[in-house]
């Protein structure tokens, strides 16, 4: 059993890591920020936190993936202080930007203490985690829509998302028997493969132009036939 939740830990681990590295490169790329903002602060807060309560305590292999994770944050958080504003820009401005989202952050701070006090480490972690990756899905799928596409998203963060999540599904849920667990993990890869569909739908609707555009192209290009001149009978 050790060995299995071992390979559940790392297979999660590896797969957010996808997903923040990905949400990295889109965010600079494409200038704006690629993971949900009640969602990021929310993660910010319980990754630095449970970074900070597993490496004073036992520590073991989920302090260091959460130590990886919350630098990836730091990355991320940039990208949203940098390019965000222009998502809400025609709402509030510069200074009531900030102000906001210093203000979520600390919020989401507080959340996440009151979980752990609350709940204790081990339940307040699961509860809080599992609660904050549901919104998260569903903020991916409002994201799509406000976007009106897959502006500042890719499949690869829908993909790793969904496995990101299904594996302590099966880690804390399903093997332990976690009835909370089970059902909001179950949740997320419905929404989850709701984006997913939702990206491979955009993804094809945008094929399908440049497949037209290609088919097209080679009538519409002018003719460089040469045209060779009617030769006349010469008279005998």
């Amino acid at each position: 059993m050790d060995s299995i939740d071992l390979l559940l830990t790392l297979a999660s681990g590896v797969a957010w890591t996808i997903v923040y590295i990905e949400a990295i490169r889109i965010g600079f790329v494409q200038r704006t920020y690629a993971i949900p903002v009640a969602a990021l602060m929310l993660n910010v807060a319980w990754e630095w936190l449970y970074t900070i309560v597993d490496l004073s305590g036992t520590g073991g292999v989920q302090a260091y993936v959460n130590l990886v994770w919350a630098c990836a944050d730091l990355a991320i958080l940039f990208t949203f202080f940098r390019f965000g504003f222009a998502e809400f820009s025609d709402r509030v401005g510069r200074g009531t930007f900030a102000v906001g989202a210093v203000g979520l952050l600390a919020v989401s701070a507080v959340v996440q203490l009151l979980f752990l006090g609350e709940f204790g480490e081990r339940q307040g972690a699961a509860y809080s985690a599992f609660l904050q990756n549901l919104l998260m899905s569903g903020l991916f799928i409002a994201m799509f829509y406000a976007r009106r596409g897959p502006r500042g998203q890719s499949l690869t963060i829908g993909i790793a998302k969904w496995f990101g999540t299904l594996a302590p599904t099966i880690q804390f849920g399903l093997l332990s028997n976690w009835a909370f667990v089970s059902g909001i993990g179950l949740l997320c890869s419905v929404l989850d493969l709701t984006y997913i569909g939702l990206l491979f739908r955009a993804r094809g609707l945008r094929a399908l132009p440049q497949a037209a555009s290609a088919s097209l192209a080679p009538h519409d290009r002018p003719s460089r036939a040469r045209t060779v001149p009617e030769r006349h009978n010469r008279p005998a």
